[in-house]
């Protein structure tokens, strides 16, 4: 099964870092996710996560450095997710393409169900040092 190329944000402002939520009729739909999306034939994933979020979110983003990468395979689909660090420029962001959102700090993170790709970063981000800005 090929992956589908993912590239997802780290946004964090004021010791908290920025949820989306799932569209309940979409693929592991009701889950919490860091925001981004699917990258199309021939774009970057920095490219591609400036689009997702500039669509999904209303919003413009510096995409600064990878953080992690992630190869899941679920029973359906198998996904690549590259997770970047990024910085707000313009906007604020608002559930264009999504269901809701949050800015949540790292120890309320534990109250939101994610889906089991994002296992690993979740344990990363338990680290204090991840959440300097």
């Amino acid at each position: 099964m090929p992956f589908i190329d993912v590239a997802a944000g780290l946004l964090f402002r004021e010791g908290k870092l920025l949820l989306t939520r799932r569209r309940v009729g979409d693929h592991l739909g009701g889950f919490w996710e860091f925001p981004g999306g699917k990258r199309e034939p021939n774009e970057t994933f920095e490219a591609c996560l400036a689009r997702e979020l500039r669509e999904e979110l209303a919003i413009e983003v510096a995409v600064g450095e990878l953080v992690e990468t992630i190869e899941h395979v679920y029973p359906e689909k198998s996904v690549r997710l590259k997770f970047f660090r990024c910085r707000l420029l313009a906007g604020e962001p608002r559930p264009v393409g999504c269901d809701g959102l949050v800015w949540v700090s790292r120890q309320e993170l534990a109250q939101y169900d994610f889906p089991p790709a994002d296992e690993r970063l979740l344990q990363r981000l338990g680290d204090p040092a991840y959440w300097q800005t």
